[in-house]
């Protein structure tokens, strides 16, 4: 077993999740909702929300050149287990009446359907809006797209009070928020 297999599957992949998701509710517990239907939470879905672990297995936790096709037919097939300290937080986001945006860079045309599917079959359901990559985003850095998708959130009047994703491009650029929190992912890296 190598480093990044040892980490992903040994148990500490998942205390370190759970160590983080723990810091954000804390945070969570202080902030006073206003109510008014306009405090929001960002999260991203490929391994913040569900996991393609078992995909990047195949792929020797990372240690094979990105196949774009092969983890497309992945997708597709809707096989994504929820990250269970990410549903917990989830839940919590929900409970606590703030709105959640799911932000990803999976195309909409292709793998939508498939999206929307696997992440009600894990239990994310209840959040305010999941945002895939159109065509207008088409060719741009993770960085940019994810920092319009944000600007024109709170161009819609939403105030987001944090951010939460496994890649630095899901969390810097414009408009990120009041906190952002990066969650580990050693397999691969999305500039």
């Amino acid at each position: 077993m190598h480093c990044i297999e040892a980490y992903m599957v040994g148990g500490q992949y998942e205390h370190d999740l759970n160590f983080i998701v723990d810091i954000i509710i804390s945070y969570i517990d202080g902030i006073l909702v206003a109510g008014d239907g306009f405090d929001a939470w960002i999260l991203d879905v490929d391994d913040t929300c569900i996991s393609n672990i078992v995909y990047y297995k195949g792929k020797r936790y990372g240690c094979d050149p990105y196949d774009p096709q092969g983890f497309k037919s992945w997708a597709l097939g809707g096989g994504c287990s929820a990250i269970p300290a990410v549903l917990r937080l989830f839940d919590r986001l929900i409970e606590a009446g703030f709105k959640v945006f799911l932000v990803t860079g999976r195309d909409e045309e292709t793998l939508g359907q498939a999206t929307r599917q696997n992440l009600q079959g894990q239990g994310f359901t209840g959040y305010e809006r999941l945002i895939l990559r159109t065509a207008e985003y088409k060719g741009q850095s993770a960085v940019m797209y994810k920092s319009g998708i944000r600007k024109q959130l709170q161009g819609e009047g939403y105030r987001i009070w944090g951010n939460v994703g496994d890649q630095w491009s899901d969390l810097q650029g414009e408009c990120t928020g009041n906190r952002t929190f990066k969650l580990p992912n050693p397999m691969y890296f999305v500039p």
